[in-house]
């Protein structure tokens, strides 16, 4: 098998992340909830995790890592644990769902959002577009650092500044850009950065991360066990324990510490060289075929992340996909669980078909999936 769906989760995974994760299943114990020596060292592992998380995306403090079960879970978090009846809220056009719905589900809680639309290749009208959407009521922008279906990149910085030129906060989904498009919260100044663990951190599924860089800390959705002041009955006001309750998935934050540090050894600019090189060609190749539509230029670093999504005239995009599996080539297709993004590209009915690489994927793979999508294309 071919597998070129590394947007929506990565294989394969490093050694070092199959390595952790055994490591850890063979001896494990609940982290900070007894004093035994396991008990204290997976304690200290998570800890390490932590201060790993910060350094890599140079968070103020590691305690304000919040390891979360996915991407979807740390904006679940920010949103209903900040905002409030009379709060607007402005996102992308390109958002996915993971913000959508649980925005859609607060409408009924009197808050309200509008799309600003993004111009891909054209970061001064994208950030025009979202100056025009702020009201007197917003309270937030929220957007996706990378479309996960046309890699479309967002200024997330400059809008960083825009949010607090207004007095507003500012959320970022990175489940598309973490590990391959460098994030600074220090310079950035983004007050939450969500993101999965699983993709370009090259952790195992089931992991996320939420980073608060603002002094607007979310109010508790899930109350439970801390292993921390056992006695009280209201949840710890401090973070983490505010925001993490309940036995944490120890075992997935070992290997995601194992994944974000092969990122580093492996070095973040040389991974996203090799997954751009393999896009590009990728992309020249198709171009050439009359009967393939693509929807955006040629990726390019400065606006999009590594990720290409296209239709063959007169076949569904599904269709497209199911013929490339049963010759052993993994992508995905339809919507995405982001209609937002097809709505602006005019793929609603139709879907579209992303190939997005990883570390591990080969020149020579690109070359047998350009040949095969060129093959059934006629």
């Amino acid at each position: 098998m071919i597998y070129l769906d590394n947007s929506a989760t990565s294989n394969p995974k490093p050694a070092r992340v199959r390595e952790a994760v055994m490591s850890a299943l063979g001896s494990s114990a609940n982290p900070g909830r007894s004093g035994h020596a396991l008990s204290m060292r997976a304690a200290e592992e998570i800890y390490k995790a932590r201060t790993v998380a910060a350094g890599f995306f140079h968070a103020p403090k590691e305690e304000n890592v919040i390891f979360t079960l996915n991407c979807t879970s740390a904006l679940n978090i920010v949103m209903k644990g900040i905002l409030k009846s009379g709060d607007h809220v402005v996102i992308s056009d390109m958002e996915h769902n993971a913000v959508v719905r649980p925005l859609q589900k607060l409408a009924e809680k009197g808050i309200t959002f509008s799309q600003a639309k993004v111009y891909p290749g054209n970061h001064d009208q994208t950030v025009g577009s979202f100056r025009s959407a702020v009201n007197a009521h917003t309270r937030m922008i929220i957007c996706t650092h990378a479309s996960n279906v046309w890699g479309v990149r967002l200024p997330v910085e400059r809008l960083a500044a825009l949010a607090h030129e207004y007095g507003l906060l500012i959320a970022v989904d990175a489940a598309q850009s973490a590990g391959i498009i460098p994030i600074d919260l220090t310079d950035s100044k983004i007050d939450f950065l969500c993101t999965a663990g699983h993709k370009g951190l090259y952790g195992p599924m089931g992991t996320g991360i939420l980073i608060v860089c603002s002094e607007n800390i979310p109010d508790s959705l899930t109350e439970g066990g801390t292993g921390t002041n056992s006695a009280d009955l209201h949840q710890p006001a401090d973070l983490p324990e505010r925001l993490e309750s309940g036995t944490p998935n120890y075992y997935g934050i070992c290997g995601l510490r194992a994944g974000m540090e092969f990122i580093m050894q492996r070095r973040m600019e040389t991974i996203a060289a090799h997954e751009y090189t393999l896009i590009s060609a990728l992309y020249r190749e198709l171009k050439k075929n009359k009967h393939i539509r693509f929807y955006l230029p040629e990726p390019n670093p400065a606006y999009s992340a590594p990720i290409l999504s296209f239709n063959i005239d007169g076949k569904d995009s599904e269709e497209t996909a199911a013929l490339l599996s049963r010759s052993g080539i993994a992508v995905r297709a339809g919507l995405h669980c982001a209609p937002l993004a097809h709505q602006a590209m005019g793929t609603l009915e139709t879907g579209a078909v992303r190939i997005s690489p990883s570390y591990f994927t080969s020149m020579a793979e690109i070359r047998t999936a350009a040949a095969l999508i060129n093959r059934i294309s006629v």
